[in-house]
């Protein structure tokens, strides 16, 4: 099951560890601002049935992946990477910084299997782009 979530989060809604607001001049948070979140929960959402168990959403999936495919590291890496950055957690879309990794390794794979590559691609080139 897919609930539709996506609410744009401002860089001043994510506390990082040190009690302050991400930077908006900050890649990740760049790279945020310029993706079509809505469009490719549409896409994703498609992939759901009604009930069942919740589905992590699109932007945590989506942005996992674009971390990823970015960094050119390992499925443990990506989480383990997200696990210890605030500016990570703030692109999957995470309210606050938390060191609780938001998902398993193993969802990476779930993750590949219903967003296609080539718009993981197209993002990850992006994140070096002013």
């Amino acid at each position: 099951m897919y609930q539709h979530s996506l609410d744009q989060l401002s860089v001043y809604d994510v506390v990082s560890p040190l009690g302050d607001a991400v930077r908006p001049d900050n890649r990740w948070v760049r790279l945020a601002a310029r993706i079509d979140w809505r469009a490719l929960e549409e896409q994703y959402a498609a992939h759901f049935r009604r009930g069942g168990k919740q589905a992590i959403p699109v932007r945590c999936a989506f942005g996992s992946l674009v971390i990823k495919r970015a960094l050119g590291v390992s499925d443990r890496q990506t989480v383990e990477l997200i696990r210890e950055s605030p500016y990570l957690q703030y692109f999957i879309g995470l309210p606050v910084f938390s060191e609780t990794p938001p998902f398993s390794t193993r969802s990476m794979a779930a993750f590949r299997s219903r967003i296609p590559e080539r718009e993981v691609a197209r993002a990850a080139r992006l994140l070096n782009r002013r």
